[in-house]
């Protein structure tokens, strides 16, 4: 058959170009977030093998990532590349992040292809077949933006459109496989048809439609039931004219209340409580008959 063809060393090479530029994406995103250097292969290797790995287990099958070096180094390099590459900070591409994108569609289309191909070879039905290949595609991706805490571009409705294109390169590889002509080159026109596809959505700002409930932005206002605050309160008076604080360094702090309320200034702060007793001035013994002197 046409597909055992490609089940060799044309799916291996195809295998480790995706790796590679799903490894410069999540690369990317490690030196955007200023991650260290093994923060930055972490990613890259999230970036790159996840989206294999999640096919793999689903067939059941030994992962890859795990008995080829050449899939393991990949990332590594990658990574490598991105995170020492000190011309690549303050090159324009980097800055608007072209060279991001173009990397992670190139990854996306491959991906699509080979997923399916493998999913084909196994034994698949076309609908899982398309699905699981879509699958591998999105899947290093959204595992590497789940690491770094940010929104998968595949979940965002004002992202330009991430799953189109890799159904749409799934699909197409089904489709090559039901007319018996998936061979090389129609496999590899149906990944460029896939990353075509990803970057005119980048280029146009293609996106899919967001739901109506978002659409009208007062759709929310008309839904919710209106609150009424409740109304605050009285302020509940002071019982006493004089506030008495527990003894500090065997002396009474008494604040009154008309000193607060005339605008007196303040006492001195104390980090126990809050407040600071002023300095008692030495005055000597008082006389019989006198009050004690409240500060």
């Amino acid at each position: 058959m046409p597909i055992d063809e490609l089940n060799g060393a044309t799916q291996y090479v195809m295998d480790l170009l995706g790796i590679f530029s799903f490894a410069l994406s999540g690369a990317f995103i490690a030196v955007r977030r200023d991650f260290d250097v093994f923060g930055t292969v972490i990613l890259s290797e999230a970036a790159g093998l996840g989206g294999g790995l999640f096919r793999d287990l689903v067939l059941q099958v030994p992962p890859a990532a795990f008995t080829d070096l050449g899939y393991y180094f990949t990332p590594v390099g990658a990574a490598a590349v991105v995170h020492f590459g000190h011309r690549l900070h303050d090159d324009l591409l980097v800055r608007k992040s072209v060279i991001f994108d173009v990397s992670d569609a190139g990854a996306l289309g491959l991906f699509s292809v080979t997923g399916t191909i493998k999913a084909l070879t196994h034994g698949f039905n076309v609908p899982a077949a398309v699905t699981l290949g879509a699958a591998s595609a999105v899947g290093g991706g959204v595992l590497a933006s789940v690491l770094a805490m940010e929104v998968p571009s595949l979940l965002r409705w004002d992202n330009d459109l991430y799953a189109l294109p890799a159904v749409a390169g799934a699909g197409s590889t089904a489709v090559l496989h039901l007319t018996g002509v998936l061979h090389v080159g129609t496999a590899v026109g149906a990944s460029v048809f896939a990353i075509t596809l990803r970057l005119l959505a980048l280029r146009y700002g293609w996106r899919t439609p967001r739901s109506h409930f978002w659409r009208n932005p007062f759709s929310g206002m008309r839904h919710q039931q209106a609150v009424v605050p409740a109304r605050s309160a009285a302020p509940v008076p002071l019982e006493a004219d004089t506030v008495t604080l527990s003894p500090l360094d065997a002396r009474t702090v008494t604040i009154r209340r008309g000193d607060l309320t005339r605008g007196a200034a303040p006492p001195a702060r104390d980090p126990r409580i809050g407040w600071h007793a002023p300095s008692l001035p030495h005055t000597g013994p008082e006389e019989a008959g006198d009050e004690p002197r409240r500060r």
